[in-house]
């Protein structure tokens, strides 16, 4: 059975992949369409730049997720997009299905439709929803056709219809994916039929092997310590001699003489010998004032 879908409706999906075409009838003034896939996770937004499924990135890391060449049919123009839900990954919590038109906008686009089909049911299935998109204004550039997300421990699909005039680069920047020009800005590059492509990872750079240690500064003769004084040494302080302030120096004192002993009896006279004359006193002379007593 075929779900005629209305914007904002919605119906739980039981296939566990689903085929999503979008349909265009072409003419001389109608703009390509391009459809498109976003990955999104509990936030809203892309995890990174390979969530993001389009003509430059056709198959997401996973491989779940597919962009399938253009066709044209009886019907016109086709292109879509493929997704294996029952395996997906937790973290994707949303998959925004987009169609941009490049050369022109969606005001000259007629009978633009989004089918979903059972991817299991084959090629000549009936689809299992059918939505017409019709744009607000006619000046959009891009478009969020319908979008597939969890409920519970299924899938359903929503119809939307939202445009965005600033083209499939504006769709892509308002849920995260970065897009950068060679100087950097986030607009797009040449590359596609609109000139968008998803910044390639730099290379990683190989590690440099560290600068060679500087050669050791030659090597210096050890110079032996200085002997320092024994702590335990004393050396006694040279005699002090008083000065004489201008007097000569007195001459030292004669040693007394020692009188003949007669081995512990007192001395005796000589017997009739003479007696040696005793030696004249010794004579100081006069001190300075300064040794002099005041009174």
């Amino acid at each position: 059975m075929t779900h005629a879908m209305v914007k904002g409706s919605n119906i739980p999906l039981e296939a566990g992949s689903v085929r999503t075409v979008l349909s265009w009838s072409p003419g001389a003034e109608v703009p390509d369409i391009d459809a498109s896939a976003l990955l999104l996770g509990e936030d809203g937004r892309v995890r990174s730049d390979a969530d993001f499924v389009f003509y430059n990135q056709p198959t997401h890391p996973c491989g779940l997720v597919r962009h399938r060449a253009k066709r044209q049919d009886e019907d016109g123009l086709t292109d879509g997009i493929e997704v294996d839900l029952a395996p997906m990954e937790p973290a994707v919590r949303r998959i925004v299905l987009a169609a941009s038109a490049d050369g022109g906008t969606f005001e000259a686009v007629h009978d633009l439709r989004l089918m979903v089909y059972d991817a299991a049911a084959g090629e000549g299935a009936e689809p299992v929803a059918v939505f017409d998109v019709r744009p607000d204004t006619g000046e959009e550039t891009a478009l969020i056709c319908g979008e597939l997300y969890r409920r519970d421990e299924g899938w359903k699909f929503r119809a939307l219809g939202q445009g965005y005039a600033s083209g499939l680069l504006g769709l892509a920047t308002e849920f995260g994916i970065v897009v950068e020009d060679d100087e950097g800005e986030a607009e797009a590059a040449p590359g596609g039929p609109d000139g968008l492509t998803v910044p390639d990872t730099p290379a990683p750079q190989a590690p440099q092997a560290p600068p060679a240690p500087a050669s050791p500064p030659p090597a210096s003769v050890p110079v032996p310590p200085a002997p320092q004084p024994d702590a335990a040494a004393t050396v006694a302080p040279p005699p002090t001699v008083p000065p004489s302030y201008g007097y000569p120096p007195p001459p030292p004192a004669a040693a007394p003489a020692q009188p003949a002993t007669g081995y512990g009896y007192p001395p005796h006279p000589a017997y009739g010998y003479p007696q040696q004359a005793p030696p004249p006193a010794i004579t100081l002379p006069p001190q300075g004032p300064q040794f002099q007593r005041r009174r």
